[in-house]
């Protein structure tokens, strides 16, 4: 294997991947071959990241097993599932979209993420780890149903493995002994480090001091006995048998084989020529590094999980990141990581939690400065949610940090365990609105309307970053379920006051006056708001607060302006703007109210600043669908 320390500046040379335009030609190929494949894979993967920017690391470590898994089956007839997805960018090499992937993540372009409609081998579309053995079995129990003799492989990595969801998904499968196999890529990193992987499980175990005193208090005892030392090792290895992860696996149902180095391609490819043809549920479990080949993603797996585009001369990449500009403004999540410190210093009770998203949401300060109240769950949403609530339960304040797109996965728990007990729990909820190149699956679209039909809870949404701070302190203080969702990335730049002083809850901001319209804007959309209200002579509220609403200014606006006009970056039906509607008719008032937000469908990927622009919600957008409102 060819190893790398910089990123490939012109397209490598690949004879043998330029002629495969579907996996077929695989399968006719030799072990030699397959190998040069694999060489010529990774050099592509590099250089095509490069100039697209994306998911990276992951990708590097499944070189090796993508060529093996499209050699040993019949894709697409034979379903292949691929867990969340960070890792297919060889797959899609593979499968017909090799001169496509500089456009991954772009607008227009190809998908972040396997999906069903780009491609016939993308079986299942993903987004949200920890699905693809769920999908799988339904997979196989269809066409088992069906009569259709067809294999179908699951590759989970261990990271996804920490989800309830999966461990369920292997339950029934073993239960019902479903034709299936199962791949592990066990790599020791999810995004950031693992936290209960299969890794971390066995070192735990074996390392334990229950198991390490049993094992010297055996040996002592033993050693006394003739034939003792032997005796001793069978001993030792038993109690290894008894914990170690062919024990867990075998116990729900599942053949087990491993664990295998995941880089070796000629060993890949004879165990799964051996498993693809046998009965009842298979587990193969494979040892991987993430970003293999690629020397500074492999010494640094988490900042190389994925990557913006390079600095380029001409048309290639010179291997180096874009230079930053001068002054880098603090992103919201940073405003978040700093205030939940600041606030941990003055309140011992303040614990911090999140699902595997330490670095996405800004908590590694927090992390090392409070390591006992810090609490990473893995990839386990509902759980998150819940644990806040006992917590709560025992006069606690956790703040859970949470992408929007994920606290989905946990929307019972904050129902049922937060809101009807009315536990003082906050929510920092990241990456609200459109996230941009992720895509569908993972832009924070639905917040407001999700989490406002909750009876007891408070929602903010800040238009800028000091407002954001004072309104997590707010929440913070909130003796109840209480909510600040905030966008991804820079705000507009306001400086950020170093106190921890709430923002008034359910209190709106006149930022302008005018004559004959009322904005009212929630959140990110109070900065194209700004410029509409100057080009249209109107009056801008910053609204802040979703729930409750102010209903003073919104009953003073409807009184003094014949159209009202609400902006949200979510989605209209049942939105910010629909508690307008509410408001405004449980009160019997009578106006013109135009709602706009985001369409009632799944935006695309793209930058978010495109995407706006498609769903009308910047300044011009905005100002034209107002003008057409009016004739």
């Amino acid at each position: 294997m060819k190893l790398y320390d910089a990123i490939p500046a012109e397209r490598p040379v690949t004879p043998l991947l330029d002629t495969l335009d579907t996996p077929a030609a695989l399968r006719a190929m030799t072990t030699s071959q397959l190998l040069q494949v694999a060489d010529e894979l990774r050099a592509y993967l590099l250089y095509s990241v490069g100039h697209s920017g994306g998911h990276f690391g992951a990708g590097l470590g499944v070189v090796e097993l993508t060529v093996a898994l499209h050699h040993a089956l019949e894709t697409p007839h034979d379903r292949l599932v691929w867990d969340v997805g960070h890792q297919a960018y060889p797959h899609k090499i593979l499968t017909g979209r090799r001169e496509a992937m500089p456009s991954i993540r772009q607008y227009g372009g190809l998908a972040a993420f396997p999906r069903r409609a780009e491609s016939p081998y993308d079986t299942f579309g993903v987004g949200h780890s920890s699905t693809s053995i769920s999908a799988a079995l339904g997979m196989a129990l269809a066409s088992a149903t069906r009569g259709d003799r067809r294999r179908v492989c699951a590759v989970i990595g261990d990271g996804a493995l920490t989800a309830g969801m999966a461990f369920e998904a292997l339950v029934h499968a073993g239960h019902l002994d479903a034709n299936m196999l199962v791949v592990l890529n066990d790599n020791e990193m999810s995004i950031s480090e693992n936290v209960g992987g299969i890794a971390s499980y066995l070192a735990g175990i074996l390392a334990s001091k229950p198991y390490l005193t049993f094992r010297e208090e055996g040996k002592r005892v033993l050693s006394r006995l003739p034939g003792a030392l032997e005796l001793a090792r069978r001993t030792e290895e038993h109690m290894k048998g008894m914990v170690s992860p062919a024990t867990l696996f075998e116990e729900m149902g599942f053949h087990y084989i491993g664990p295998l180095d995941g880089h070796d391609l000629p060993a890949l490819i004879q165990t799964l020529r051996n498993l693809r043809d046998l009965d009842g549920p298979q587990f193969l479990h494979v040892k991987t590094r993430k970003g293999r080949g690629f020397l500074p993603a492999e010494a640094d797996p988490i900042g190389y999980h994925a990557i913006t585009k390079l600095e380029k001369n001409g048309d290639a990449p010179t291997g180096k990141p874009i230079e930053p500009a001068k002054k880098k403004l603090p992103k919201y999540c940073n405003v978040f990581g700093e205030w939940l410190c600041d606030m941990a210093a003055v309140d011992e009770r303040l614990i911090g939690i999140t699902p595997a998203m330490r670095e996405g949401s800004d908590l590694i300060r927090f992390s090392k400065e409070y390591p006992t109240r810090y609490y990473d769950v893995a990839i386990a949403e509902q759980h998150a949610v819940t644990l806040a609530a006992g917590m709560a339960c025992e006069a606690m304040k956790p703040v859970v940090a949470i992408y929007s797109t994920f606290l989905q996965r946990g929307y019972d728990q904050l129902i049922h365990d937060v809101a009807v007990q009315g536990l003082d729990v906050t929510f920092a909820i990241d990456r609200a609105g459109l996230v941009g190149e992720d895509g569908p699956t993972h832009h924070g679209s639905m917040d407001l309307s999700y989490l406002r039909c909750i009876p007891g809870m408070v929602i903010m949404a800040p238009a800028d970053e000091a407002e954001c701070r004072a309104m997590l302190s707010a929440a913070y203080h909130y003796p109840g379920p209480a909510a600040v969702r905030y966008p991804r990335g820079s705000g507009p730049g306001v400086e950020v006051p170093a106190n921890l002083e709430p923002l008034e809850i359910g209190k709106a901001e006149t930022r302008r006056r005018g004559n004959g319209i009322a904005l009212l804007a929630f959140g990110s959309l109070n900065g194209p708001a700004t410029q509409v209200a100057e080009s249209l002579d109107a009056t801008h509220l910053n609204m802040r607060s979703v729930k409750p609403l102010d209903r003073e200014a919104v009953l003073k606006a409807a009184a003094e302006h014949e159209l009202l006009v609400t902006l949200e970056e979510n989605v209209v039906a049942g939105g910010a703007g629909s508690g307008i509607n509410e408001l405004l008719a449980a009160e019997g008032v009578q106006v013109a109210v135009l709602n706009l937000g985001l369409p009632d469908a799944f935006v695309e990927h793209g930058k978010p600043a495109e995407l706006l622009t498609e769903c009308g919600l910047d300044a011009a957008g905005i100002e034209a669908a107002i003008r057409a409102r009016l004739g």
